[in-house]
């Protein structure tokens, strides 16, 4: 049995997994809290990395990161942070580790202003999908937005590390609040509502 081709945006079609994510994951909305802070970490973690190296990792991440509860994370201490750089499963790099603890803690603090993670990141596009052209090669696509550049902003007025615009827009992207998948996809026509 074949499996079923598809006209899809260009990712890396001899990688199971990379498609599989394009396919079933990137741009669709995301409205639960731990895959929303899973996010800010995994996408801080690609800074300066292929989005290709931390998928392979993301399964080791889980596992190093308890299921990415921010509750759980924030309260991590030192021998935490010594058995996260001792994981190769993971990217072992101090920043990142450091920052994905600081994030849990600004998580939390963002949950109880707000009611959820959810609820805060999405107000920067208007608790909707944003579909703005129909763009036909990734050179079209931007690297960042308007609405990047406020979640960045507020994201960094808060403490948050490894927040940058482009990272933002990686999220926004990756959660659906984006929709950015190339004209021609068979993905391309998804719902853009939450």
């Amino acid at each position: 049995m074949t499996t079923p081709t598809f006209p899809r945006c260009v990712w890396d079609p001899l990688d199971p997994l990379m498609l599989r994510y394009h396919d079933e994951e990137w741009g669709i909305p995301l409205h639960d809290d731990n895959r929303l802070f899973e996010a800010i970490v995994l996408d801080g973690a690609q800074a300066g990395l292929s989005w290709r190296t931390i998928l392979h990792k993301r399964e080791g991440y889980r596992r190093a990161f308890q299921g990415f509860n921010p509750a759980i994370v924030a309260a991590y201490g030192e021998a935490d942070r010594q058995r996260l750089l001792a994981d190769a499963s993971i990217v072992r790099n101090r920043q990142k580790i450091d920052a994905a603890i600081n994030n849990a803690q600004r998580t939390l603090e963002v949950q109880a202003e707000f009611g959820s993670l959810d609820r805060f990141l999405w107000q920067f596009t208007g608790y909707k999908t944003v579909r703005r052209a129909n763009y036909r090669t990734w050179q079209e696509v931007p690297a960042t937005s308007p609405e990047s550049d406020a979640m960045s902003a507020e994201l960094r007025k808060r403490g948050f590390k490894f927040v940058g615009s482009t990272i933002c827009y990686a999220l926004m992207q990756a959660t659906g609040m984006v929709n950015d998948h190339l004209t021609g996809c068979f993905r391309a026509p998804q719902q853009t509502a939450p």
